[in-house]
């Protein structure tokens, strides 16, 4: 059996995850400088700043771009033809899901008022809305939505699924559920008092909630976002959120960063995390979980996981 050739970026945390395999040779790379080798068999570029990078690949030969994101949509225009990508389905689902639960008991609870409140030793009682026996919609229903609708279960909400076709589906506890699709995304949106963002950024998600579509939702509606930015309009939420009519708790938004100068920055009802959702303790041993299955799915002959580029 050949050796095969694994690139990785300089972060020392995932080569010590992986551990050692037998018949592999790791190099380091981060596709900033020319390549270690002629030939690699899988290429892992840097968790951030990546895409930029990937031309470089036009001067080496590569069997398998290991991507560290799910999300890939700024991947195309950077890829070299005919590179085979895979995503990083099952390594963020954890640490996204949870965020969008934080993002949601947070802003339901009031807890950025309070830790305002904390800061200036003031103490003001105030009720806020419970998430438990809220109308929560899912916008889509891959993984990370799966998982937090998982997440969910204890939390006694009324859970409405919707992605691009209409299905029925089983959750992670295995039941069948009910998936309806993005005509129905306006009534949907009318019932709903938690909308939580899930779907990959395409031409047709670009701009889904727009200025129709907020309106749609009812007043001190809740929006959370753990997707891509462009998939809401921005200029659409800060009226909202000027106006007071809804409410929105952001891990990404559009343009990203969001500038210091920003108008978001200072509309009320809104809470704002930097794209941390899948970056926690919880993705480097599922990130090296899953480049072990992939060496031992090429060796085999089989195709990669989670292909969605190439091959």
């Amino acid at each position: 059996m050949s050796a095969l050739t694994v690139s990785l970026p300089t972060d020392p945390g995932l080569r010590e995850a992986i551990g050692d395999v037998e018949g592999v040779e790791f190099v380091t790379w981060d596709l900033d400088s020319d390549a270690p080798r002629e030939r690699l068999d899988i290429v892992v570029p840097p968790y951030w700043g990546g895409a930029r990078r990937l031309a470089r690949l036009a001067e080496v030969r590569v069997r398998l771009v290991q991507w560290q994101s799910i999300g890939y949509d700024n991947v195309p225009r950077h890829l070299p033809a005919g590179v085979p990508l895979a995503n990083a389905a099952t390594v963020h689902e954890t640490s996204t899901a949870e965020l969008a639960l934080a993002l949601a008991l947070a802003a339901q609870r009031g807890i950025p008022g309070f830790v305002r409140d904390g800061d200036a030793h003031r103490w003001d009682l105030r009720s806020y809305p419970s998430l438990a026996d809220r109308r929560v919609l899912l916008v889509g229903y891959g993984g990370v939505s799966k998982a937090i609708e998982a997440r969910l279960s204890g939390f006694e909400t009324r859970i409405t699924r919707l992605a691009r076709t209409a299905r029925e589906e089983r959750n992670l506890a295995g039941e069948p559920v009910q998936v309806h699709g993005f005509e129905e995304l306006h009534a949907r949106l009318a019932e709903a008092e938690v909308v939580i963002l899930a779907v990959p950024l395409t031409e047709e998600t670009r701009g889904l909630l727009g200025a129709a579509a907020l309106a749609a939702l009812p007043d001190d509606a809740l929006v959370v976002n753990v997707a891509r930015g462009p998939v809401v309009d921005t200029a659409a939420l800060v009226a909202e959120l000027r106006a007071g009519r809804l409410r929105a708790a952001l891990d990404v938004t559009d343009p990203e960063p969001l500038p210091a100068e920003h108008e978001l920055w200072d509309c009320p009802n809104l809470l704002v995390t930097p794209h941390v959702g899948g970056d926690s303790s919880a993705m480097l041993p599922r990130m090296a979980a899953l480049i072990r299955r992939q060496i031992e799915r090429m060796r085999s002959g089989e195709g990669p996981e989670n292909l969605v580029l190439g091959g």
